[in-house]
C-alpha cells in the first residue's frame, strides 16, 4: 500500500483540519505548499515525537519511515502559538522536546498527546491557556468581513499572525482547490474557467510550484505519495 493519508474537516473555528498517516514501507512523499501551521505527532518502532509544522510556500519532498503513523492538527489561518511567531515558522519546522506516547510539551507545560478524534479537546485546552491565539482582524478578514483599517494596516498584520501575503494565501490556497478537482476528475478546461486561472499554462505553473504534480497526474492518480487529500486515501 505505501502511504495511506486521510483527512477531515473541523467544526472548531481554531482548526483548519485533522489528518492521519501511516506508512506500511519507505516512502518518497510529496509535500505540498500549505498556509497553515499544525502540530504534528508520530511514533515508530515504539518512540513517540511531537513538531510544530509551518506554513509551506512551495512543494517539496521528504522522506517517511516504515511503520510509522502520524496525527496531525491543522490551525486555522490567523492563529499563532503565544510564545512562536507564525512568521517563524514559515518553510520550517520546530520539534517538541520529551514527547512520550501520552504527552508532550510546549508553552511549558506538558498536554495529553491526542488521537484523531480527540484534536479538538487538546486545542480548546490550549486556547483556554492562552498558548494558542489569534488576531481577531484576520479572523474577520477570512469571513468576508472589511476591516475599518487602512490596507497597509490590514496587510501588515496579516502577515505578522500567518507569516504570508493575503496574495500567498489565495494562490496556494485556489491551487489547493485546482488539485482536489482535477482529482475528481473535472476537466482541465473548467478548472481553469472556474477557478479563473489566465489559462492552461498558468495553472500548470501553479501545479509544479504548490502541488509537484501535472494536471494529467492529478487526474490519473499517479506520481506517488503525496501530503494532500484529494478525496481518497493516497497512496504510492
Amino acid at each position: 500500500m505505501g502511504l495511506r493519508f486521510e483527512t477531515r474537516a473541523s467544526d472548531s473555528p481554531w482548526v483548519d483540519t485533522v489528518w492521519t498517516c501511516t506508512s506500511d514501507q519507505v516512502v518518497e512523499m510529496t509535500s505540498v505548499a500549505a498556509v497553515c501551521w499544525g502540530l504534528v505527532f508520530w511514533e515508530r518502532d515504539g518512540t513517540s515525537y511531537a513538531s510544530i509544522s509551518g506554513p509551506e510556500t512551495r512543494t517539496g519532498t521528504a522522506p517517511v519511515p516504515e511503520g510509522a503513523t502520524f496525527v496531525g492538527i491543522e490551525f486555522a489561518v490567523g492563529t499563532s502559538l503565544r510564545l512562536v511567531p507564525t512568521p517563524a515558522l514559515v518553510d520550517r519546522g520546530v520539534e517538541l522536546p520529551d514527547a512520550t506516547h501520552r504527552t508532550f510539551r510546549l508553552d511549558g507545560r506538558r498536554w495529553a498527546t491526542p488521537g484523531p478524534d480527540d484534536a479538538e479537546d487538546l486545542v480548546d485546552r490550549l486556547v483556554r491557556a492562552g498558548a494558542v491565539v489569534r488576531d481577531p482582524l484576520v479572523t474577520d478578514l477570512r469571513r468576508g468581513h472589511r476591516p475599518a483599517v487602512s490596507g497597509r494596516t490590514v496587510e501588515r498584520r496579516f502577515r505578522a499572525a500567518t507569516g504570508l501575503t493575503q496574495g500567498a494565501v489565495r494562490q496556494i490556497e485556489r491551487t489547493r482547490t485546482a488539485s482536489a478537482l482535477l482529482a475528481a476528475r473535472v476537466p482541465v478546461a473548467d478548472v481553469v474557467a472556474g477557478l479563473e486561472y489566465f489559462d492552461e499554462p498558468h495553472l500548470a505553473r501553479a501545479l509544479r510550484r504548490y502541488v509537484g504534480r501535472t494536471a494529467r497526474q492529478l487526474r490519473e492518480g499517479t506520481g506517488g505519495a503525496i501530503a494532500l487529500a484529494l478525496g481518497q486515501p493516497t497512496t504510492s
